[in-house]
């Protein structure tokens, strides 16, 4: 059947193939890239974004994770073993050229998740822009969460926009601590969908949480804001929260936390979801 059993789909989009069977697919392309050459860097760029995209919606669909690290393992396996210059890997790749060749040229994207999603656009502009947002109502409060910049991919930001007028003071981002725990909290134990779980089942306790306090705050821009706002105050997190963020399991939630005088706090949650293709579709723009 060929290098990867006559594998199917290698579009970006999910077509008829399980998610599983996808992410396999994508994996063995990528290893066999990884040491082969296979690919331009836009190409290969195009099929690491679709590998984390599948690798999501397979975990978000029942897969258990470590059924993936196993593919993943096989995947590289797999690719090790071949010669290079075999028609079977040649035939593999031309197949993924011709499913990737139009990717390099769209320009905006939308991750579906579970409760919300990312839009991604990789569009170059001259002033700064939402590259990578999720947004989302916590009470009469609304937040845009996600990356901002020109180009690329650009800083890791939240903007809240308070209905009552409120100045928050400062932000906390909350995630799980990778360091002090083995997975994800998802009130399932890992197993079976996440469909309709509530992002605050999502977030582990606080003894498997940690912190990213925001660098800076300031007022927000008119084309930052959340749809139908008129003010809002934004705040930057460091490159190493949206790192982290990107290592997370797409299954998670993180929050945000917004702090008021008086010791009030406002918590907004975000989906993880897919947002490490996201942030690697971005990457493309800088290719």
């Amino acid at each position: 059947m060929g290098f990867i059993g006559g594998a199917l789909a290698l579009a970006p989009g999910f077509a008829q193939a399980q998610p599983a069977d996808l992410f396999y697919e994508r994996a063995v392309m990528s290893a066999a890239d990884q040491r082969c050459g296979l690919f331009a860097p836009d190409v290969a760029a195009a099929l690491a974004a679709a590998t984390a995209q599948a690798r999501g919606a397979a975990l978000r669909a029942g897969t258990a994770p470590y059924i993936l690290i196993q593919y993943e393992k096989t995947a590289r396996g797999k690719a090790g073993a071949v010669d290079c210059r075999s028609p079977d890997v040649a035939a593999a790749a031309a197949r993924v050229r011709t499913a990737f060749a139009g990717f390099a040229k769209i320009s905006r994207l939308t991750y579906a998740g579970d409760v919300a999603g990312w839009t991604a656009d990789r569009n170059l502009y001259r002033t700064a822009r939402w590259r990578l947002s999720q947004e989302t109502s916590f009470g009469a409060d609304r937040l845009v969460f996600g990356l901002v910049g020109a180009q690329g991919p650009g800083a890791l930001v939240g903007i809240g926009r308070f209905a009552d007028g409120a100045e928050p003071y400062a932000a906390h981002l909350i995630m799980r601590d990778q360091a002090r725990s083995s997975g994800p909290y998802l009130a399932r134990f890992g197993v079976g969908s996440t469909a309709g779980l509530p992002l605050a089942q999502r977030l582990p306790p606080g003894s498997a949480q940690k912190a990213y306090s925001a660098a800076a705050r300031a007022p927000s821009g008119p084309d930052l804001l959340p749809k139908g706002a008129q003010s809002g105050w934004a705040f930057r997190f460091s490159d190493a929260a949206a790192l982290e963020l990107a290592q997370l399991d797409p299954r998670e939630s993180v929050a945000i936390d917004f702090l008021f005088p008086g010791d009030v706090v406002r918590r907004a949650y975000v989906e993880v979801g897919d947002f490490a293709a996201g942030r690697a579709f971005l990457q493309l723009a800088a290719r």
